[in-house]
């Protein structure tokens, strides 16, 4: 079983938390300032109008913010899927949930005798297909391209892991936990992007190309975050 490190989804789940929570705290703000010119006699009517539009404003934007919340937590719900598809792999693989690299949270960072390998997950429920070096959603290419997602996100491990002196690659690697890619297992470019049951078994079946004792350094001070 591989070595788990962290906690899989935690960042996402931060993220919903705080989507939900900002609004009602600015309404609460100016509800405060209202009370606080009440009392003083102060402007109330002026402190009354803006709690009375960020009131409003919290009402109309709720449904909406609670969809983009819902969103995250499936997120993290594919990530903890991942993780235990991920667990599956022999004892000589670690597994680093939410690894921050700079301004990246990576979902998973795998280190073992494969290589290295940043894995961004989606729980993606409409089919989705490669076409021209794009992954397409819905017969759409979405907002946010995974493939540009997962090469920035391992430019970023590399980044960071090599202020240790190490000098190899880092694999970009896009995982559907929902196995709605259509293809089942592919590159564009650089990128592998694979349904996860089909990576977890390409993982298992690739030849040892990092050395033990690379592994367990790289490892360790990844753990110690001593870069």
């Amino acid at each position: 079983m591989a070595v788990q490190h962290g906690m899989p989804g935690e960042w996402a789940k931060v993220r919903g938390t705080v989507c939900s929570l900002w609004p009602l705290g600015i309404c609460l703000v100016c509800f405060g300032a209202f009370a606080a010119a009440a009392a003083l006699g102060r402007h109330p009517e002026i402190f009354g109008a803006l709690f009375a539009a960020s009131a409003i404003a919290v009402a109309i934007w709720w449904r909406r913010g609670l969809l983009r919340v819902e969103s995250f937590f499936k997120g993290a719900r594919g990530e903890e899927a991942m993780a235990g598809l991920l667990a599956r792999l022999s004892d000589d693989w670690h597994v680093f949930h939410d690894f921050e690299a700079g301004s990246h949270h990576v979902d998973h960072v795998l280190v073992g005798p494969a290589g290295v390998f940043a894995v961004e997950t989606k729980n993606w429920q409409d089919p989705v297909r490669l076409e021209s070096g794009e992954l397409l959603f819905g017969g759409h290419v979405p907002t946010h391209p995974p493939i540009a997602q997962a090469t920035a996100e391992a430019k970023a491990v590399k980044a960071v892991l090599s202020r240790t002196g190490w000098a190899g690659d880092v694999v970009p690697v896009v995982c559907f936990v929902s196995g709605t890619f259509g293809d089942g297992f592919a590159q564009a470019g650089k990128v592998i992007v694979a349904n996860s049951e089909a990576f977890v078994k390409w993982l298992s079946e690739q030849p040892v190309v990092r050395a033990p004792a690379d592994c367990a350094r790289l490892v360790q001070l990844m753990e110690t975050r001593d870069l």
